[in-house]
């Protein structure tokens, strides 16, 4: 999920930013305090949720939402204001939502969970294991800090979700079990990497353990073992860059 959040006052914008971010760990959540800059944004980006503060200086929530309104009909508008006489307002604009300040996690939460245009939940996280490993977000490829986080995701990928120690890890990545200030940075790297892109809670960390959860991703290997290989075709490739992967490239040829 996508939000932007708008609101003049800088306390209110961190403290809705934060409500936002405890209801929905896994969003994408970015704040304004000026309406044009929402609308600068929204030219290169999309959103599926909009907070808008109505009492603002300048453009004001209700007209910055008649924007939003003429350049994507479906997207939810959640109005916050001090003032209840504001509510005809928010009934006009067939907004989602309304909350009257003071704002809190509760009130976010009831908005959030009865939007009048429900968001499809698919993951923003595709991976590709036929032929060549390789990971997107929001469809464009992800670029990490270090060559070798890309195999330790790869690893966590082909385990399906179970949790991989810090040895296992070490051993197939390295062929040892001496590298244990480099897997720390690995580790570091492929956590941060999704958190900088809003995409919190993929991964399952546990001291000296690590998986990834995998209904958070969407997985051509994922699918073919569920039965769905219908455009997850394998032909006998699997994640070719990396030795360790062979195993599950033979017993994936034995299942065809």
């Amino acid at each position: 999920m996508k939000v932007v959040v708008l609101d003049d006052e800088e306390l209110a914008l961190e403290n809705l930013i934060e409500c936002v971010e405890k209801c929905k760990p896994d969003a994408e959540v970015v704040g304004f305090q000026y309406s044009e800059d929402v609308l600068d944004y929204l030219e290169t980006n999309t959103c599926d949720c909009a907070f808008l503060d109505i009492e603002m200086s300048g453009m004001n929530g209700v007209n910055l939402a008649k924007i939003l309104k003429e350049k994507n009909r479906n997207i939810n508008i959640i109005f916050s204001t001090g003032f209840s006489e504001y509510r005809g307002d928010a009934f006009d604009m067939h907004a989602s939502g309304y909350i009257l300040k003071p704002i809190t996690v509760e009130k976010v939460k009831k908005e959030l969970e009865n939007l009048r245009y429900p968001i499809k939940d698919e993951s923003r996280i595709t991976i590709k294991c036929f032929g060549n490993f390789e990971v997107y977000i929001d469809s464009k490829p992800v670029q990490f800090r270090y060559n070798k986080t890309k195999e330790l995701l790869a690893y966590l990928i082909d385990r399906k979700g179970a949790l991989c120690t810090n040895d296992e890890i070490m051993v197939a990545l390295f062929e040892d079990d001496n590298h244990d200030i480099y897997l720390r940075t690995l580790r570091k790297d492929l956590i941060d990497t999704f958190s900088d892109k809003g995409l919190n809670g993929v991964f399952n960390q546990q001291r000296g353990k690590l998986g990834i959860i995998a209904d958070k991703v969407k997985c051509d290997y994922y699918n073919w073992c569920n039965g769905n290989r219908i455009g997850n075709e394998y032909r006998g490739e699997y994640m070719m860059q990396y030795s360790w992967a062979e195993d599950t490239n033979g017993l994936l040829e034995n299942s065809k």
